[in-house]
């Protein structure tokens, strides 16, 4: 077991973490990224499918330091997004430890510092790392989660979680049930009808759909207005442009879109043709959850009962922090997120930070790593 000391330690090496890394090191403070994975940005480097686009306009994606290229689209594809993410961390010298998946960290009251181990994945040796400071950035999206459903085991097609899942080429003539109704669940789908499945899509909650421009729009205005009435204005205009939903088993919720995103982390539908589809009928809407699975056969709550070659599940993400960061009862809750309320939610005690938990996207990230910098960077003139 070898021992590094570095002032600062992060855990986890996707947007957020090199977003730390390269604010850190604008202020000339040492420091080390932990990430389990082979690379940085793994969601977006091996997990991520092949049309995937920024939701946002490039002016909310930017990390800290470095903006997008003048010729970069305004909605950046992965293939010219990956290339920022490798241009950031070459022009920031950042360079993690991968391969190190931290099992356990802890404040050491006496030497006044967080104890970190972590498992090397080439060797299989457990390393410790000390550092003044600990950044938890392994972010909202850090293990795929799949709900259990009785039966699924049973099923005789293909299932995978959406970070499984590249093109809809590959799914051709097939009867495939997408099951999620966010982003990805409804591009996912989208990009299954253009390549010719036979697609269904389990929409179990209700849902906002908001263009690219009404979200602009809604970002615009939310600097000048209340997120009450930017709310009213979007759904005023999501009834203009998309009218009643319901006639296609959709229903829109009760709250306004941006104070979904702020108090649950739940986007609005930012569509980019599916509702098209689901209109022509393309792409069957199915509101029902689903109660059981035998062979290729799934029974819906309503007794329906629907035949699938491939089941892909968008079905989002949990975090695991609680495994493994002992004596925290400040800053994270269980299930990952914060338990201060923004904008203090990213910073707790004995020098515990958060980033990328605001689920406020690459905006909120960047925020996160410049106020988390700043603060190191006034506690460390001080030691």
């Amino acid at each position: 077991m070898q021992k590094e000391e570095e002032t600062v330690i992060v855990v986890g090496a996707g947007p957020s973490g090199i977003s730390a890394a390269a604010c850190f090191t604008k202020q000339s403070i040492p420091h080390i990224i932990l990430e389990r994975e082979d690379c940085f940005a793994s969601l977006w480097k091996k997990y991520s499918y092949d049309r995937v686009h920024l939701h946002l306009n490039k002016k909310f994606c930017e990390l800290p330091y470095k903006p997008f290229p003048h010729s970069y689209p305004s909605y950046v594809p992965k293939k010219q997004f990956l290339q920022y993410l490798d241009d950031y961390v070459s022009h920031f010298r950042i360079n993690p430890l991968y391969r190190r998946t931290v099992e356990m960290a802890e404040f050491d009251e006496g030497a006044q510092k967080w104890r970190v181990e972590a498992r090397n994945g080439d060797n299989g040796e457990v390393e410790e790392y000390y550092g003044k400071f600990l950044v938890v950035a392994t972010g909202e999206t850090s293990d795929p989660f799949v709900p259990e459903i009785e039966g699924l085991s049973s099923f005789t097609g293909k299932v995978i979680h959406s970070t499984g899942f590249k093109s809809g080429k590959e799914f051709k003539d097939e009867h495939v049930l997408v099951v999620g109704s966010g982003n990805s669940g409804m591009e996912i789908a989208l990009d299954l009808v253009n390549h010719g499945a036979k697609t269904s899509i389990l929409v179990r909650s209700p849902v906002h759909f908001l263009s690219r421009e009404m979200v602009n729009l809604g970002l615009f205005l939310l600097k000048y207005l209340s997120l009450s009435i930017v709310d009213s204005l979007m759904v005023m205009l999501s009834r203009i442009v998309y009218g009643n939903v319901t006639t296609y088993g959709i229903y829109r919720p009760n709250e306004g879109p941006f104070y979904m995103k702020v108090k649950y982390g739940k986007y609005p539908v930012i569509d980019i043709g599916t509702y098209t589809k689901i209109k022509s009928q393309e792409l069957k809407v199915l509101p029902e959850e689903i109660e059981s699975v035998r062979g290729k056969d799934v029974l819906f709550k309503n007794n329906e009962l629907h035949s699938f070659d491939s089941i892909v599940f968008c079905t989002g993400f949990k975090r695991s922090t609680h495994k493994w960061l002992k004596g925290d009862n400040y800053l994270l809750n269980d299930d990952g997120f914060p338990m201060p309320s923004y904008p203090t939610h990213w910073k707790g005690k004995n020098g515990l930070y958060c980033i990328g938990l605001s689920r406020r996207g690459f905006y909120g990230a960047v925020a996160d790593a410049k106020n988390i910098a700043n603060d190191i960077s006034s506690m460390v003139q001080h030691l």
